[in-house]
């Protein structure tokens, strides 16, 4: 696919209420009988007027007017009025044509007129070459989406069974986790008599000179054509220019098609540091959003999750009230987890702490403040939940397991908690065999206190107590 022109919004410039504000793209293919070219469209609907219907839905009209020409002459003309999309505000929109052409180079003219603002236009030219033969191995242009999905449906965005929304931006920003693809080879039955292989890359645009950060291979059959759709993690790709290739070579490794087109990548929190955060307007991030209650709630929940150096870093701002830095760190964080979308992520957490929060809330602080909720948020919900509040000598308690254990690569990991005090939650931490946290040898002698003439061997240096028909702590403990 090549890109023809855009009026960016949003990254680089800001759009004026009354200028047209319009992404255009193009790619050729063919098929059967004919080649032809595909124009895709992109609308700002906020650079368009949007009037009420009877319905009180709200809707913009644009007069398009599409001219193919060769040397002066007019090979192909349209002229329609595209509608857009019945909405109860002023929404983006998107379009795709398609035009039957002869192999040939042409000069494409594209004007706009907003009907209902008609000084609110635009002229676009682009040149156009179409260059399909018989018989010969070849690739259609590279067409980039925003999304897709197969369908049964006769609709102009399906091709080959494929629903594909054009992405003619060529633009992928913050909040964009893949590029998705689309591209068709033409005649590889008669070039290949076995299965063959589709390469394809992203390179880097940066001081004149390319850098190769993401590749891959698919294998294909030959066919006398081939539909290729894929998509591509982008999520670790820096701000700047990229060029995305896809090329088809022979056992020997020859040369034999190559497409390419470019795209745009902003990506402003995957490499962060104080300098860069320094300059983010945090008012216009989920952060902004949040009053001095909501941070400190936010902050506190956060704590199982925090390196261990930050968390005497987090209790400082949370004692100086600094709403700019706990703002701050808190959007550090959740940008860091999830450079894309720093604000799913952080809602994702907030819902399951607030839950955390009522399940294990024991009046004098917050559920997620005690052992409980703690290890809860920390290595999420256990397998398995043992809770007994009757045993002879011993105060009730919970042994939660754990059948796998990422954090620390193991299997069948215990938690015991027990509540000493008998207040209502008042559940305490007594041991565990997850590496790293709190590992007491003698948990059983204190579980079971009430009972020291139990003791199995010297009481200063025994681990268990001695076996009784009531007493189960040990037993389910060590269950596997």
């Amino acid at each position: 696919m090549k890109r023809i022109f855009t009026f960016l919004f949003g990254l680089f410039f800001s759009y004026i209420s009354y200028a047209l504000d319009v992404g255009i793209s193009h790619a050729t293919f063919k098929n059967d009988a004919q080649s032809y070219a595909e124009v895709y469209f992109y609308f700002a609907g906020k650079t368009l007027t949007f009037t009420p219907g009877a319905d009180t839905l709200l809707q913009a009209n644009v007069e398009v007017l599409i001219t193919f020409q060769q040397n002066k002459q007019i090979i192909k003309f349209d002229k329609y009025i595209l509608n857009s999309p019945r909405a109860s505000q002023a929404i983006d929109f998107v379009d795709v044509k398609r035009y039957a052409l002869d192999n040939g180079k042409y000069e494409l003219n594209i004007s706009l007129q907003d009907l209902h603002q008609p000084e609110n236009k635009r002229d676009y030219r682009i040149d156009i070459e179409i260059n399909y033969a018989e018989n010969k191995l070849q690739q259609s242009d590279i067409q980039l989406l925003a999304a897709y999905q197969k369908t049964e449906a006769n609709h102009p965005f399906v091709k080959n069974g494929i629903l594909m929304e054009p992405s003619p931006l060529h633009y992928y920003g913050k909040n964009s986790t893949h590029l998705a693809f689309y591209n068709e080879i033409y005649h590889a039955d008669i070039i290949f008599q076995e299965d063959f292989m589709l390469s394809y890359a992203i390179e880097k645009i940066e001081n004149n000179t390319r850098q190769t950060v993401v590749i891959g291979h698919k294998r294909l059959s030959p066919q006398p054509l081939i539909p290729v759709l894929l998509q591509l993690d982008i999520n670790q790709l820096t701000s700047g220019q990229y060029h995305l290739s896809v090329e088809v070579r022979d056992r020997n490794k020859a040369l034999l098609s190559r497409k390419t087109t470019f795209f745009h990548r902003y990506n402003p929190y995957l490499q962060m540091d104080s300098i860069t955060l320094a300059n983010i307007n945090l008012d216009h991030e989920f952060v902004g959003k949040l009053n001095a209650k909501e941070l400190q709630f936010s902050l506190r929940a956060l704590t199982p999750k925090l390196p261990p150096g930050d968390v005497t870093k987090v209790n400082t701002y949370l004692k100086s009230k600094d709403l700019d830095a706990q703002k701050l760190y808190l959007f550090s964080f959740w940008a860091k987890q999830q450079n894309n979308h720093p604000a799913t992520a952080y809602e994702n957490y907030m819902k399951i702490a607030r839950a955390v929060d009522k399940r294990f809330n024991s009046g004098f602080r917050y559920g997620f403040e005690t052992d409980r909720g703690y290890i809860f948020l920390k290595y999420g919900p256990p397998n398995d939940i043992e809770f007994r509040e009757d045993e002879p000598s011993a105060p009730p308690y919970e042994i939660w397991s754990y059948y796998d254990f990422p954090a620390t690569r193991q299997n069948n990991v215990k938690f015991i908690f027990y509540n000493p005090s008998l207040a209502p939650g008042d559940f305490q931490l007594l041991h565990t065999d997850a590496i790293g946290e709190f590992n007491n040898p003698q948990w059983e002698l204190q579980l079971y206190r009430n009972a020291p003439d139990e003791i199995d061997g010297d009481p200063f240096d025994a681990t268990q107590m001695k076996d009784n028909f009531h007493r189960n702590a040990r037993r389910i403990f060590k269950d596997n």
